[in-house]
C-alpha cells in the first residue's frame, strides 16, 4: 500500500489561471535554469511539500514521461496534488527508447489510475539530430516538445519535465530547448536532487525507486557518428544481452566494430570474471572487438570528446570523483529515511 506524506493543499483561483500559450510565453522570457534554488536541505516531507506547491501553481500538466524515477515522481505527486482531470502522462514513442520502456510506462499508469497517452516522435527525420553533434538532444527534444506543445494548448495545461537540480550542471542543451519552448522544471523549483527524489520514491513505494537511469539509446553513439536505426537497435540488443547477465545498471557504448561495455564500479570484478560470456554475447550481435571501461558506468561521460568532460563526475552507481575517469571517493546511496526527522540512515 502507499504511503502518501501529508500535503497541505493550497487551492488556485480559476480565474487567475491563465491559458497555456499566455503561460508559454511568460516562461520563455524567464530562464529557470539562472533563478531556481539550488538543491533545498530537509527532509522528504518539506521537499514533498515544496514539490506540491510547485505543481499547484499550475493549472494543468502535460508530463514528458519516460518512466524513470524522476519523471515518475513527478507524475505521482502531480496526480495526487492536481488530481487527474488536470494530469496528463505522454510517453514519446520513438527510435531512442528502448525496447519495453513504453510497456512499462503504460503499465505504471494503469497501475496508479495516471491519465497516459504516447505519442511518435520522429527525431530520426531530422537531418539536424541525426548528424549527432554537441546540439543533437536539442534536436530531440525540440521534437518531444512539438509533439506536446499542441496537447498542452488543447487542455489549456502547461508542459513539465523531470530535470532535477544534478542535472543542471551537465552538457544538456535538450533542456535549453524545452525552456526555449515554455516547459517547467516543477523538480528544479522545489530544489530537488537525485538523492531526494529516489528517496521520496521509495517512501511513496514506487517501483522504480531504484530503477537505474535509462537515458536516450542515441547518448551511446560517439559525436560525428550518424545516429541510425540500425545503430540504436544495435545498442538496445547489446544492452539488453548484457542485462541478461545480471547486470541492471549498463551502457554500451557504439564505436562501430567495438563495443565498450560501462558498469557501476563495484560490479567490475563480477564483469571480469564473466568477461567470456560477455564477449560471445556481443560478438554475436556483430562486434569484432568487446572492451570494459575500467572507470566505471559515468553519464555523460562522452561529453569529454567536446572538451566538456564530465560534469559532477556523475557516475550511476553513486560513485562521483573529482577526476572523472577515476572512481576512488563512495557517495552512500540513499537508504531507509527517518520520515519524521527527514535524517537518513546508513
Amino acid at each position: 500500500m502507499l504511503r502518501p506524506l501529508p500535503i497541505t493543499i493550497s487551492v488556485v483561483s480559476p480565474s487567475v489561471q491563465q491559458s497555456a500559450q499566455q503561460q508559454s510565453l511568460q516562461e520563455m522570457s524567464l530562464d529557470p535554469l539562472l533563478v531556481v534554488p539550488r538543491p533545498s536541505p530537509g527532509g522528504l516531507d518539506e521537499a514533498a511539500q515544496r514539490l506540491s506547491e510547485s505543481l499547484l501553481k499550475l493549472a494543468s500538466v502535460v508530463i514528458a514521461f519516460s518512466g524513470g524515477v524522476d519523471s515518475a515522481l513527478l507524475a505521482y505527486v502531480a496526480l495526487k496534488s492536481l488530481g487527474p482531470d488536470r494530469v496528463l502522462a505522454v510517453t514519446a514513442d520513438s527510435d531512442s527508447l528502448a525496447d519495453g520502456e513504453l510497456d512499462h510506462c503504460r503499465s505504471t499508469a494503469a497501475e496508479w489510475g495516471l491519465p497516459w497517452r504516447s505519442v511518435q516522435t520522429r527525431e530520426i527525420d531530422n537531418p539536424e539530430y541525426r548528424v549527432n553533434d554537441k546540439d543533437r538532444c536539442f534536436w530531440c527534444k525540440t521534437a518531444l516538445m512539438d509533439s506536446l506543445i499542441p496537447i498542452a494548448v488543447q487542455r489549456r495545461a502547461t508542459v513539465i519535465l523531470g530535470v532535477n537540480c544534478d542535472d543542471l550542471g551537465d552538457h544538456r542543451p535538450g533542456q535549453r530547448a524545452a525552456q526555449e519552448r515554455g516547459a517547467s522544471f516543477p523538480l528544479v523549483q522545489a530544489g530537488l536532487n537525485k538523492q531526494l527524489i529516489r528517496g521520496l520514491s521509495q517512501h511513496y513505494a514506487l517501483a522504480v525507486w531504484d530503477k537505474p537511469a535509462m537515458p536516450c539509446l542515441a547518448s551511446r553513439i560517439p559525436y560525428g557518428t550518424a545516429v541510425s536505426v540500425e545503430l540504436l537497435r544495435s545498442v538496445d540488443r547489446s544492452e539488453a544481452a548484457i542485462r541478461a547477465l545480471g547486470f541492471s545498471d549498463v551502457r554500451v557504448r557504439h564505436y562501430g566494430e567495438t563495443a565498450r561495455i560501462e558498469l557501476p564500479s563495484a560490479e567490475l570484478p563480477r564483469a571480469a570474471q564473466q568477461a567470456e560470456q560477455m564477449v560471445a554475447a556481443l560478438t554475436q550481435l556483430g562486434f569484432s572487438y568487446v572492451t570494459l571501461d575500467l572507470a566505471g558506468l559515468q553519464s555523460g561521460n562522452l561529453n569529454r570528446s567536446l572538451g566538456i568532460g564530465v560534469s559532477e563526475a556523475k557516475v550511476n552507481s553513486n560513485i562521483p570523483s573529482a577526476n572523472p575517469r577515476s572512481a576512488a571517493s563512495i557517495l552512500p546511496p540513499v537508504q531507509a529515511v527517518d520520515v519524521g526527522t527527514g535524517n537518513e540512515h546508513d
